[in-house]
């Protein structure tokens, strides 16, 4: 991170759901090198939240690791207790909890098709709702050119991508897109902020074997026209850009962090 984006979320306090891995762990580190204090999530990987949080640390940031299941209710309001209590407020939400679960649709079972949804939409849903309770009770002038809180969704390209095999997944993705679009549209009125980031393809554990591999490397690029492959670090700045007062004016928008995959580089010839 330069020098520019420290302290650019200095005293803020964030909530990173599925923090202990790729993409949410490269958030909430981002987040904790620009001076936020994060509540750091996970749901089974405790040696990987405890590492988000220790990269925290070093950075000179406070966080704290939480174990919480997003999809129950109890937990996800578990998650903004805790931020209040160890942190006095919150002010920011990353929804970024999700598990993939492919399988042809014709032979995806009712487990295979509820687990996904249950986390990868209703966990979002329930956490939003969780923070944005207590977002909706600040008072923050119309003109104010600060938010009451931030909300922001990690989503996909498969937000708008089909994606065959995935049907549990790309269903979940693009239910989110309109989640984030509705609750953007029904929470101005509290200065509450709401956006998304569709990331492309990100090399995180999930896709390792296509990224190291050089044949699975050629076929990820055969459709990233910018010709490389994403690292966590592209989304995350984008994350902590999104929660600054520079980016007060955006609500409502998913901003697309892809490389040009949603170009359908199949069609450039």
């Amino acid at each position: 991170m330069s020098n520019s984006d420290l302290n650019r979320l200095a005293g803020k306090v964030a909530i990173v759901t599925g923090a202990s891995s790729g993409i949410g762990q490269g958030i909430a580190i981002a987040m904790g090198q620009a001076g936020a204090h994060i509540v750091v999530n996970f749901h089974s990987d405790e040696e990987g939240a405890l590492e988000t949080q220790k990269q925290i640390k070093q950075a000179g940031g406070k966080a704290v690791t939480l174990e919480a299941d997003v999809s129950k209710p109890e937990d996800a309001q578990l998650l903004v207790d805790t931020a209040i209590k160890q942190f006095g407020t919150v002010d920011i939400l990353v929804n970024n909890a999700g598990v993939q679960q492919d399988q042809d649709f014709l032979k995806m079972s009712m487990e295979e098709w509820q687990t996904v949804i249950d986390i990868n939409l209703t966990g979002h849903f329930l956490c939003a709702q969780a923070v944005a309770r207590e977002f909706a009770k600040r008072k923050v002038q119309p003109e104010a050119r600060t938010a009451a809180g931030h909300i922001i969704f990690i989503s996909s390209v498969h937000d708008i991508i089909p994606w065959a095999g995935r049907a549990n997944y790309t269903a979940a993705k693009g239910g989110l897109q309109m989640l984030m679009k509705t609750l953007a549209q029904e929470l101005a009125k509290y200065k509450i902020r709401v956006n998304g980031i569709s990331p492309g393809a990100i090399k995180t554990d999930i896709n390792r074997k296509e990224w190291e591999t050089e044949e699975g490397r050629k076929k990820m690029l055969a459709q990233i026209p910018y010709g490389r492959i994403g690292a966590p670090e592209d989304i995350a700045k984008v994350a902590v850009w999104l929660a600054t007062d520079e980016a007060d004016y955006i609500t409502g928008t998913t901003i697309y962090v892809d490389g040009g995959m949603t170009l359908y580089p199949s069609f450039n010839s």
